[in-house]
């Protein structure tokens, strides 16, 4: 609609529309760098341990399982242009608020954890670059520290626009092709063994339930993709060119990922890649090419995981105080800090969980795992969205996904979030209690709102993401 007095275009409440800046070549820039992260800068050699030389398997089964839910998406965000994501699937879905409000609790928790899992990663890097030889509570301490930092950052408002993505993308990038010519230049110069690319090596595991449990571990690393369903108000006609980029920018990084990986085992055997004592890409850069400076690529490695934890914790605390402005949390993590403007009490209420993960938790397996686990449970619900909203007719031409992708696609994610895919007990506990935090919130908010007469809690989803940054997941 057009306002009267401007002649400017309005949305329903009377705000300007976002303004739509991203072309083809933005997005795809956008994509890329969403996906690409700390999965597989920290989480390369934990996949190593659970399959052995087979590391790639695993990414790549991750990929295909991604990709199949990336077809559910692009048939809502066609459909449903709005930047709001899974919440707002669900919601046209289901029509259940509380349902509604877990999706939405959920993919916030995923950026907490994620962001702790980066705040580990840092850690372990920060002591290999300096040469301090700590652990244990060393690195928790310093994971604290940078959470801090983080969280301080956060305060002062600082975002980031789609063009210093593009920038802190290509330092993410830089990272990965390096090992990728590292693996080149060995496998050209006869350095390395590339035969154990297809050795197996489960330990007590049969092969099948070794690489389900690695895959586990490998979604993290494909995980981000979703994300670029918010920016769908802010693209250029994205009904036509969303299906392209974000199938293009999937195979990218797919493909980086396996090369990566490939190049990884290849140049270092797997039970010393997955030694815990020294992050794994730097070890591979340490054994292919010994003259590099490690002190280079590990400040990159660090960058990668910082630009993922301060994207993710902004993501996070936007989103708790979103749902603290649709009164379905306390009104209390709705304070906004005057002069910066920023969402105080939402930022140290997710600083505090992610304090306590880090403290608690620590490990990136079981962090990164949990991750995985909470946005496989929300791609069940988007892929059987995707059916259920068949009903719901629009006037537009939209991107229509074969029927069969999306029952795979919730098959396929929903095993892998449950036991049987072999996933740790530890990250049921970990995401239950997060979850079960936003629950005993919710239901007070409940009580406090019949009380004050301030109304029942209706979650509108397309309010979550007005101020909401965007920016890599994993």
């Amino acid at each position: 609609m057009a306002s009267a007095q401007t002649g400017e275009e309005t949305t329903t409440d009377g705000q300007p529309p976002l303004k739509r800046v991203m072309g083809p070549g933005l997005l795809l820039l956008f994509i890329v760098g969403d996906v690409l992260g700390t999965g597989i800068y920290a989480l390369t050699g934990t996949v190593a341990a659970e399959v052995g030389g087979v590391v790639w398997l695993p990414f790549l089964i991750a990929f295909v399982v991604a990709l199949i839910t990336a077809f559910s998406y692009l048939e809502l965000v066609t459909k449903y242009p709005q930047a709001a994501g899974a919440a707002l699937y669900t919601h046209k879905a289901f029509g259940i608020h509380f349902v509604t409000f877990l999706v939405a609790f959920a993919v916030m928790s995923s950026g907490i954890t994620s962001a702790s899992t980066a705040a580990r990663a840092f850690s372990e890097n920060a002591a290999e670059v300096f040469e301090v030889d700590i652990n244990g509570w060393g690195i928790t301490f310093i994971g604290l520290g940078f959470m801090a930092l983080v969280a301080a950052v956060n305060l002062r408002g600082v975002g980031e626009s789609v063009k210093s993505n593009v920038v802190l993308t290509c330092v993410e990038l830089s990272g990965l092709l390096i090992i990728i010519g590292i693996g080149a230049w060995a496998l050209f110069g006869g350095d390395g063994d590339f035969g154990r690319v297809t050795e197996f090596d489960t330990g007590d595991k049969g092969v099948l339930a070794g690489v389900i449990a690695a895959t586990g571990l490998a979604f993290f690393a494909m995980v981000g993709f979703e994300d670029s369903v918010n920016m769908a108000e802010e693209t250029k006609e994205p009904r036509r060119i969303f299906p392209k980029v974000l199938l293009t920018g999937l195979l990218i990084t797919g493909l980086i990922y396996v090369l990566v990986s490939v190049s990884a085992i290849a140049l270092v055997p797997a039970d010393q890649l997955s030694d815990p004592d020294t992050p794994p890409l730097l070890r591979v850069v340490e054994a292919g090419a010994p003259d590099f400076p490690l002190s280079l690529f590990g400040v990159i490695t660090m960058f990668a995981v910082a630009n993922t934890a301060l994207i993710n914790m902004l993501m996070a605390s936007r989103l708790v105080y979103g749902l603290a402005r649709e009164r379905v949390l306390p009104p209390l993590l709705g304070r906004v800090l005057p002069g910066r403007r920023t969402p105080w009490t939402a930022i140290l209420f997710t600083t505090l969980l992610a304090f306590g993960l880090i403290t608690f938790v620590g490990e990136v397996p079981a962090l990164g795992g949990t991750t995985a686990l909470l946005l496989l449970v929300v791609f069940t619900v988007v892929n059987v969205a995707v059916l259920v909203l068949r009903k719901d007719r629009v006037d537009a031409d939209h991107f229509r996904t074969p029927t069969v992708l999306p029952v795979v696609g919730a098959l396929a994610c929903g095993f892998l979030a449950t036991p049987f895919s072999g996933r740790a007990a530890e990250q049921y506990r970990i995401a239950g209690i997060l979850l079960a935090i936003g629950v005993v919130l919710w239901l007070v908010t409940v009580a406090v709102n019949k009380r004050t007469g301030a109304g029942p809690a209706v979650l509108d989803p397309t309010h979550l993401s007005g101020d909401a940054p965007h920016g890599p997941r994993n």
